[in-house]
Parts: C-alpha cells; sequence; structure tokens
C-alpha cells in the first residue's frame, strides 16, 4: 500500500494532501475564486501557481498529492513537476478517471465535465493518465460513484481494475451526492475471485456534511485508506463565508476558519488522508496549520451542530456557479 509510506513521516503535516482541482483549470465552483486566481488563467500562469504550490506543500510535509482527469491539466502540471524532481521518490500520488473535462480552458462552458463509468472510458482515460504520469501513479480512482454507478456492477470493469491492482496500482473510489454513504458500502462488498477490490474511499465530509461518517469508518474498519475531500465545503468554512461558530472557535483557537474546519475533519479517527484544495500560498500556510488546532469537545461539539440535511447541501453545492 503506497500509503503506508505516509505512516512513516514525521512531519505533522502528513495527514493532509494537496488536492489540485482548484488550479488544474481556469474554471471551478470554490468560492473566492476571483480574488484567488485573479484575471491570468493561462495555462501557463496556472502551471507555474500549481508547481509553487506543490514546492510549498512538499516542504512543509506535504507528501500525498491528488489529480484527476477531469481537473483540467491537473495530472500534467503535477508530472512536469516530479519529472523535474526524480528524487522525491517519497510522495503518494492518486488520480481519478470516469469524467472528461469538456470546458476547453474556459470559465463559462455549458458543460465542464461528462462522466461515464464505462469500461471504454477506463481504457481510454487510463492510457492518457499512464502517458503523463506512467510509473509514478500509485493510486487510480473511480471519479464520484453513486449508489446507480454501473462502476459498481460491471464486472468487466472490475476485472480490468483487479489486472491494474495485481500489476502494483493501488485501486480507490471517491463519491460525491447526498448518497455517498449508500455507495460507500456498495463498494465495499464489490470483490473480484473472492477478494475485495479496493483499498482506498474519497469522500466529502465538513462540518456542514458529516452523513457519511459511518460507513467511511466501516472502511476504514475494512482496511481501506480513507482520503477527505472538499473539508472546507468549496469555500463555505473558509472567511469570509463561514458560519458564526467557525468564526467563534477560530477566534478561540487563534488561527484561521479554514484551518478549524480541516482540524475538525483531522480529529475523526477514520481520517488517513485530508486535502487542501488551495489555490494561493497563503491558503495553504494557513490550511497546513490545521495540523496543530487543539480542538477540545465543546467546539467540536458546536462545529458538529452546523451539519445540514445531506440533500440540502448537495443542493445548494450543485447551485455553485463555475467561476
Amino acid at each position: 500500500m503506497p500509503f503506508a509510506r505516509l505512516a512513516t513521516a514525521t512531519t505533522p503535516t502528513c495527514h493532509i494532501g494537496l488536492g489540485l482541482a482548484a488550479v488544474g483549470r481556469p474554471g471551478y465552483i470554490n468560492l473566492g475564486r476571483e480574488a484567488d486566481l485573479g484575471e491570468n488563467r493561462s495555462v501557463e500562469a496556472l502551471r507555474t501557481r500549481t508547481h509553487e504550490l506543490l514546492d510549498a506543500a512538499y516542504a512543509q510535509g506535504v507528501r500525498y498529492f491528488d489529480v484527476a482527469r477531469s481537473y483540467g491539466r491537473s495530472e500534467e502540471f503535477l508530472a512536469d513537476w516530479l519529472k523535474a524532481r526524480p528524487d522525491l521518490t517519497d510522495v503518494v500520488v492518486g488520480s481519478k478517471w470516469g469524467y472528461t473535462y469538456t470546458a476547453d480552458w474556459t470559465t463559462d462552458a455549458e458543460q465542464h465535465e461528462v462522466k461515464d463509468h464505462s469500461v471504454e472510458t477506463y481504457d481510454r482515460q487510463r492510457a492518457e493518465t499512464a502517458e503523463l504520469l506512467g510509473d509514478r501513479l500509485d493510486l487510480y480512482q473511480i471519479h464520484s460513484v453513486t449508489p446507480d454507478s454501473p462502476a459498481l456492477t460491471d464486472k468487466e470493469l472490475h476485472a480490468r481494475l483487479a489486472e491494474a491492482a495485481a500489476g502494483g496500482l493501488t485501486v480507490g473510489f471517491s463519491t460525491s451526492g447526498p448518497a455517498q454513504a449508500d455507495a460507500i458500502r456498495a463498494a465495499l462488498a464489490v470483490t473480484v475471485d473472492g477478494e475485495p477490490l479496493f483499498r482506498t474511499v474519497q469522500s466529502t465530509f465538513n462540518a456542514l456534511e458529516t452523513s457519511a461518517a459511518p460507513a467511511l469508518a466501516e472502511a476504514h474498519d475494512a482496511g481501506l485508506t480513507v482520503i477527505v475531500k472538499e473539508g472546507m465545503a468549496n469555500g463555505r468554512l473558509a472567511a469570509p463565508h463561514a458560519p458564526d461558530a467557525v468564526r467563534a472557535v477560530a477566534e478561540e483557537t487563534g488561527l484561521g476558519c479554514d484551518a478549524v474546519a480541516l482540524a475538525f475533519v483531522l480529529r475523526r479517527p477514520w481520517a488517513g488522508v485530508v486535502l487542501s484544495g488551495a489555490a494561493t500560498l497563503g491558503q495553504l500556510d494557513s490550511n497546513l496549520h490545521a495540523a496543530v488546532v487543539d480542538l477540545d469537545e465543546n467546539q467540536l461539539t458546536r462545529l458538529a451542530a452546523l451539519a445540514e440535511d445531506p440533500r440540502a447541501y448537495w443542493e445548494h453545492r450543485g447551485s455553485l456557479p463555475w467561476h
């Protein structure tokens, strides 16, 4: 398991990863994006920004980096960074397949990505990822599995994924939507030749959306590495959008709302890696303070009280505009 390498790391930030969804393409749904990226969102501008973030994250102890086929040029940017640093052998690289990026480097496309969990898409995107990341890829995840996803029942796809796993690649899945728990439990039941297929799960969990927690605990108990995405709810838990409870705890701890939001996730005993989606160096530095935030039980209880109905949460997320 590539994530065993993280267990040997000695830095407080080894359980924080860096996801490149926000900087691998010019448009995304995070709040405050106009201020974060400004007007220059050329390929080279975002390539430079991504490399600066990767350098800073690595220097501060981050060892897991997360990309996807649908995150614009995120795989390409990460691959360029890795090729220029062949001595960095202690990083863990994860990518995802199942969505195709269709925005053509614009922010106003009618559709930014198209979902397809077919074997044909897997074969095509696996080859595309291999061309860029080669043997630096450790983890390949099905992107955004839902309970109705054909990826949960397609035996041919399962055989392909098991073949990749036999070749040394770790196979995982990510989830989204109000029925994440159902998707997680269905994926845990998928086997090939009597052996569980998936070794990791990446799900949305934050102070506003906690519904997947019991299923993620079950996944952890079953031996899967749990990766948490969207710990700041696409900016809803960061200043200036954070709820009063988050602001109050941030003031009590002397740190940022973002650090408090991520610390709330890090306190889960099943959370193996918690992703930062920082788009600026300042955001990254602030996010990484989550590793040293010591939340007491009263503060955790106040933050937990922010949880929304998952259907309402995902409806709100689905209404966020692409900036």
